[in-house]
């Protein structure tokens, strides 16, 4: 399983708990340590609260701190780790964290760029992808994992979430196989009618 590119994974503003579990949002992943999962983590980014963004930046001192953003010490993995952001939009002073790769110089601003377009945006939407990844965003650990090898070959691997179907019981499913009214019932009922949005 391979993510790429700049993708809002939560809606809503993440308070402090949540920021946290979403820190490693792929904890369970298969061969945790064997590799670099960089491509896991790289462009994922959310809202956070202002208490939570000013926790981050007394945590530690900052790698570096440019105007309205700045970047954790550590690393998550490779050359990936935190930036939080502090950005106007709309006339509102917002908070964000987003994995940003630093052996890419212009990964930080590629993604505050990404967030203001997204969440500049007049009506208020999501994607089926914000959509697929808020359901893993928000889904407990026992809940979610990876096809394993009672899986076939070509869906090792693969994120999977929990459904309860009624009268036939709970069943694992694969997380981008959930047809458009399992996506909208592990939805919470406040996202289930956003209309979709286009992807940028």
């Amino acid at each position: 399983m391979t993510l790429s590119t700049i993708r809002k994974v939560f809606e809503g503003v993440a308070d402090r708990r949540q920021m946290f579990r979403m820190f490693d949002r792929h904890a369970q992943r298969p061969g945790r340590w064997e590799g670099d999962d960089s491509a896991l983590y790289r462009g994922e980014w959310f809202k956070i609260d202002q208490p939570s963004h000013d926790y981050m930046f007394e945590v530690l001192p900052p790698l570096w701190l440019r105007g309205d953003m700045f970047a954790m010490r550590e690393v998550l993995t490779g050359s990936i780790t935190s930036i939080f952001f502090t950005l106007l939009i709309d006339g509102n002073i917002r908070h964000f964290h987003g994995y940003c790769d630093l052996a890419d110089k212009g990964s930080p601003e590629r993604m505050r760029n990404a967030i203001i377009e997204r969440e500049s945006r007049p009506v208020r939407a999501m994607t089926r992808e914000e959509r697929l990844e808020h359901i893993w965003s928000s889904t407990a650990d026992d809940y979610r994992g990876y096809a394993g090898q009672r899986w076939p070959s070509v869906d090792r691997d693969e994120r999977t979430v929990l459904l309860y179907g009624g009268k036939e019981g709970t069943s694992l499913k694969q997380l981008d196989q959930l047809t458009d009214a399992e996506v909208s019932a592990k939805l919470p009922v406040h996202l289930r009618y956003l209309p979709d949005a286009v992807a940028a």
